[in-house]
């Protein structure tokens, strides 16, 4: 019988015929979210996270813009997406099963501190966000399906500790700040309002008044500094708020009105469309 590596077997696995997602948070890891999911045709609109995203597909391929730039994915690849980065993603060739976590900034930070047994100063940022690496995904994904099973504690948080350090070390390093300049200055002023007034119904000429440039500049500004529309930035920002409403147990029927939606319906249409999960789904968990 010929011996095949768990990279083989997983690719060789036919996709669910259904789309499918497992959502939860670990304990183990101070309430870090984690997804693993199948979907087929389900497609992501452009949208960020206040903490990492970082995961690798066990089948199938994926296609996503990042930084404006559009890369296809599969088996070997890693996501390793930083903080307020814009990211979309989209099925490709029948579907892509995955596996993703999200640790934020702080959980991030001590795992590397704990890992080495110093004092990390600086930000944490991955410089690339898709590369390849097989070896390393193999052991996200193992560390993963580790967490997933609910193995003991010392097992499940040796194995994440350990690729999580690794993935710093091999694709790691600080952030540097972009040299400023006035249209910078100007969409960031933008989006520092539209994150400030999330629950009002912003205007174009509203928002073009607050950044000093006029509507059109606004919106060439913005994307080419954020790779997103002022609309979809507001969108996202409301969701992400969205998020965090419904981990304190708020209903989604008031969150919706709370975070500037038009009805519940409306806010479960983005809410799904950026997670993968309908409000009720992610407020379950």
């Amino acid at each position: 019988m010929q011996n095949i590596s768990q990279e083989q077997a997983t690719v060789a696995m036919p996709l669910a015929g259904a789309e499918t997602t497992r959502f939860w948070r670990d304990r183990r890891f101070d309430g870090m979210e984690c997804l693993s999911a199948t979907f087929l045709t389900h497609e992501f609109a452009p949208h960020a996270h206040d903490t990492f995203s970082i995961g690798a597909i066990e089948s199938g391929s994926q296609i996503a813009t990042i930084r404006g730039a559009r890369e296809a994915s599969g088996p070997g690849d890693l996501y390793l997406i930083n903080p307020g980065e814009t990211h979309d993603g989209a099925p490709t060739d029948g579907g892509y099963r995955y596996r993703m976590i999200y640790p934020d900034m702080a959980l991030f930070r001590e795992i590397l501190e704990d890992v080495t047994g110093r004092a990390f100063h600086g930000t944490p940022a991955f410089g690339k966000q898709i590369l390849h690496d097989p070896k390393l995904a193999n052991a996200f994904l193992e560390a993963h399906r580790t967490l997933e099973a609910g193995a003991g504690a010392l097992e499940t948080g040796q194995g994440m500790f350990l690729v999580l350090d690794a993935m710093f070390r091999q694709h790691g390093s600080s952030i540097i700040v972009p040299v400023d300049s006035a249209e910078r200055s100007a969409a960031r002023r933008a989006r520092d309002y539209l994150v400030e007034q999330y629950e009002s119904d912003i205007g174009l000429e509203e928002l073009a008044a607050i950044a000093g440039l006029s509507r059109a500049h606004l919106i060439r500004a913005f994307r080419k500094e954020f790779h997103i529309t002022p609309h979809a930035f507001l969108t996202d920002v409301r969701v992400r708020i969205a998020r965090r409403k419904l981990q304190a147990g708020e209903l989604p029927a008031e969150i919706a009105l709370e975070c500037g939606f038009a009805d519940q319906a409306h806010f479960t249409r983005h809410f799904k469309a950026r997670t993968g999960l309908t409000p009720g789904q992610y407020r379950a968990r």
